[in-house]
């Protein structure tokens, strides 16, 4: 890895520390997991955060494990009937 100047050091310093950053309209990760959370009713989603908090997961990552268990689950109950 490239090691910085210390021209450069201080142009990045002056750049993070003494200007204002232009925001964009693009939402953040806590934004987007607002967003997620928002679309459930109240039970689910404190579900998803309780559990996300006990197992350190995020919360989208939780509801991506409770989608591939039901996809799991219908996928062997599908082909138990053949």
């Amino acid at each position: 890895m490239a090691r910085m100047t210390d021209e450069e050091a201080a142009e990045l310093d002056d750049l993070l520390t003494k200007t204002t950053p232009r925001l964009t309209g693009i939402p953040g990760v806590f934004a987007r997991e607002k967003a997620l959370l928002d679309a459930l009713d109240s039970v689910a989603a404190n579900y998803i955060k309780t559990k996300a908090a006990a197992t350190n997961y995020n919360p989208a990552e939780i509801i991506g494990q409770l989608v591939r268990k039901e996809i799991a689950e219908t996928a062997e109950f599908a082909t138990i009937g053949k």
